[in-house]
């Protein structure tokens, strides 16, 4: 069981809050990307690299880490970012995001850089993967587990329900899916584009064990990591409901946000609101 005192809680809050920093200027000095997810995901990805996950950032591709795979990879910037700070490479390397020969892709790409599981792009694909190396995992008798983060507009796809079919029928217990509720796609809301809910409902009919919570509380989160560690005979769906733009009040639930980055005098607004958001953090912990 993973153990969360109020110290270590402190620590991933004020992380999460150094990446969203780090996101701003990696966007804003790539002049493209998307800012509104990135941000809205940026507890959950602290808690993961920080706290949840068994990895090694000394040796990437040690064969007994457990696997994180993000489906939707338009989110990569929180990702690189926290990578970053895990020490899985210079963190001076961000600014170099979407940039000609750059490691770090508009879209993760596996062979670009270590410690990326899967290239993703196509959204819907990333849950079918997961499952791949999961049952791999499975048939060599591993004890590594496998997170698939997703976000909800991937469930417009037909793909995705292929997956959450199989990964039902098969009992995969060693699979939690993580998924960023947080309402909004490229072009619109969820439930104005393709009305999703109950998604709870949906996921329990296929028989997945799913769990609800506050996406920016992290104490929830590890608890519902636990939990999906408790289930034996089902893959777990964690729904994570997110503000995206999260910390940023001008960019919090426009989905007009999703896939642009913050110019330089937003930026300046942006990364002003979330050092007086740090401050808070630190004093509340105190």
């Amino acid at each position: 069981m993973l153990r969360l005192n109020s110290s270590k809680e402190a620590e991933l809050y004020a992380k999460a809050n150094q990446i969203r920093q780090d996101i701003i200027n990696t966007l804003v000095e790539a002049g493209s990307g998307h800012s509104a997810g990135p941000l809205g995901m940026a507890d959950i990805f602290a808690a993961l690299y920080f706290h949840v996950l068994n990895h090694d950032p000394g040796n990437p591709n040690w064969e007994d880490r457990d696997r994180l795979l993000v489906s939707n990879g338009h989110i990569c910037p929180v990702q690189y970012v926290t990578m970053a700070h895990a020490g899985y490479f210079p963190k001076e390397e961000l600014l170099t995001l979407r940039k000609l020969d750059s490691r770090l892709q508009g879209h993760p790409h596996r062979t670009s850089l270590a410690g990326l599981e899967t290239t993703s792009g196509p959204l819907g694909s990333g849950l079918s993967q997961a499952i791949g190396v999961a049952l791999a995992g499975e048939l060599d008798e591993k004890r590594f587990w496998t997170y698939c983060i997703c976000s909800d507009g991937e469930q417009n796809e037909g793909n995705f329900w292929e997956a959450v079919m199989f990964a039902g029928k098969r009992k995969m217990r060693r699979l939690t899916a993580i998924m960023d509720r947080n309402n909004i796609q490229i072009d619109g809301h969820t439930e104005d584009i393709m009305p999703l809910e109950p998604l709870r409902a949906k996921y329990e009919a296929f028989n997945w064990h799913v769990l609800e919570i506050d996406g920016h509380n992290i104490e929830a989160f590890v608890d519902a990591i636990n939990e999906s560690k408790a289930i034996y005979e089902k893959p777990t769906m964690i729904i994570a409901h997110t503000i995206p733009g999260k910390g940023v009040s001008f960019m919090e639930g426009d989905y007009q946000w999703h896939g642009k980055p913050p110019k330089p005098d937003e930026a300046k607004i942006a990364l002003k609101e979330l050092r007086t958001l740090e401050g808070r953090i630190v004093s509340e912990h105190e």
